[in-house]
């Protein structure tokens, strides 16, 4: 008898213990800042010695960290595939440029699934997946749109891609920008990581008070390329004798980390932490990897890993990935499970307990959820496809099939012909395919039927150049009928 009630109270106690920690539907507020550029070796925390970050060094030693958690090899990509919740050539995006970074209007972005279940969204930084109105964030999902235009503040490139001409015009590029705040291009004051953050914390101190859950999606452009930060972030590099481009790269990442902590100081300030979770993590792996000292070439700390952005190898996609939401998830805590930014659209739908629509595209990610309620879940191994894309305008992409290209797995990554074990060898010195010729074929046969599977949904490859830059027209029709007003910092 006492053995019969102590396998019922056991049973009863299991499911009690799985029905507390499920965070299925517990609509947290998220907050999920990504940094352009910002690789694995551009943290102390990580490694760098020259780089002081003591704000995310913090948050990192107060979050669970995904420690195999990968992107695109490039920026527009990992935003699409985020977004849609699939790999981004699924979503046509292809490029960077070239109209094949127009993400596919027909797919149900992540920002929308939340809508419907209550979420106000906002994003404030870079965007990238589109500059003609039928492609903006406003007609994706999101309810508070600040945002530059182009994959950069004053690019501009053939075809629609351009940012404002304001930001086309100015040297110091990163400063006093045209922003597009909704439907309104206003011009800001000041360092636009600064500005970008400041508009978003004045949106989400209004979401707080107010009680409405929402997104947060933080982008800044920096630490991209051109390498410009106010001077008193420079000051310090320079004095140590690096060059300027160096010091305006390492001073942008340095403010990012200011501005990182004036995040978290407002948390606290308006005690928002026990139902907000805070995500840091980059856009693609590291885009500088040396810089010169005194004159001399030296190569940058990379975590590691023998290569940056734009590559197929670890070093293109495997990046930092902190997530913190207090008296929820451990503190100091590593999920070491293959994951990637393809399973952010699930995961977000279940904690807002959104329904994903029927019909829609196909998903290719997973949701999280049991990975953040138990860090030692069992997690099913699985391949994650990376391409660089980036074939030449108006190219046959199976000309490209075979050129960098990757599989991972959580142990294996294949590379072309090469092969590496992960598991025992992370930054990949020595190629093992000739000694797992099976696992060299497995991987292919997989790599072969993704890309049979994929290349029909590639929509812009045929994709002419637009004859105008929308976000010119925009503003200049703006500019004749209206005019451009200044914005007005919210109050924190």
């Amino acid at each position: 008898m006492q053995r019969q009630l102590a396998i019922i109270l056991a049973a009863v106690l299991t499911v009690f213990a799985a029905e507390a920690k499920s965070l299925k539907g517990t609509r947290p507020n998220i907050i999920m800042v990504m940094t352009d550029d910002q690789g694995m070796g551009d943290l102390s925390c990580m490694g760098n010695t020259v780089l002081k970050t003591p704000n995310l060094d913090k948050f990192y030693k107060m979050s669970t960290r995904f420690r195999e958690f990968h992107v695109s090899p490039t920026c527009a990509p990992t935003r699409s595939a985020i977004m849609c919740g699939r790999h981004e050539f699924r979503n046509g995006v292809t490029h960077t440029i070239k109209e094949r970074e127009l993400m596919n209007p027909a797919s149900t972005t992540m920002p929308q699934v939340l809508r419907t279940a209550g979420y106000e969204t906002g994003i404030f930084g870079k965007w990238h997946l589109g500059d003609d109105d039928e492609h903006q964030p406003y007609n994706r999902g999101f309810s508070e749109v600040f945002i530059h235009g182009a994959g950069g503040i004053g690019q501009s490139y053939e075809g629609s891609c351009a940012d404002f001409p304001p930001n086309q015009e100015k040297e110091g590029k990163y400063f006093d920008n045209a922003i597009l705040h909704n439907d309104t291009i206003v011009m800001t004051k000041g360092f636009c990581t600064d500005v970008f953050f400041q508009a978003a914390l004045g949106w989400i101190k209004k979401q707080h008070e107010s009680k409405t859950p929402f997104l947060a999606y933080i982008t800044p452009n920096a630490p991209h390329g051109p390498m410009i930060a106010p001077e008193k972030y420079k000051k310090r590099f320079l004095d140590l004798g690096w060059d300027e481009n160096l010091a305006g790269r390492y001073g942008m990442i340095e403010n990012i980390d200011d501005n990182f902590g004036l995040l978290m100081q407002k948390l606290d300030e308006w005690n928002a932490w026990d139902n907000t979770l805070v995500i840091f993590m980059t856009d693609n792996g590291q885009s500088t990897r040396s810089g010169k000292l005194n004159g001399k070439r030296q190569n940058l700390f990379a975590g590691g890993f023998k290569t940056g952005k734009g590559s197929v190898f670890e070093g293109g996609t495997h990046v930092p990935a902190f997530w913190r939401w207090k008296g929820v998830l451990g503190e100091g805590t590593d999920i070491n499970a293959l994951t990637a930014h393809i399973d952010l659209y699930k995961t977000f739908a279940d904690l807002a307990g959104a329904r994903i629509p029927k019909g829609i595209q196909h998903i290719d990610g997973r949701t999280l959820l049991p990975l953040l309620e138990n860090p030692k879940a069992k997690w099913a191994d699985r391949e994650l496809f990376a391409h660089k894309g980036r074939w030449a305008k108006d190219a046959d992409p199976n000309e490209s099939q075979y050129k960098s290209f990757g599989v991972r797995t959580q142990r294996w990554r294949l590379v072309g012909k090469e092969l590496y074990d992960i598991s025992k060898d992370p930054y990949e010195a020595t190629d093992v395919a000739s000694e797992h010729p099976e696992v060299v074929e497995r991987l292919m046969k997989a790599y072969d039927k993704w890309w049979v599977d994929t290349v029909p949904l590639m929509i812009n490859e045929d994709r002419p150049y637009a004859k105008e830059h929308p976000q010119e027209v925009r503003y200049e029709k703006q500019k004749a009928e209206r005019g451009i007003p200044d914005w007005v910092p919210p109050k924190l």
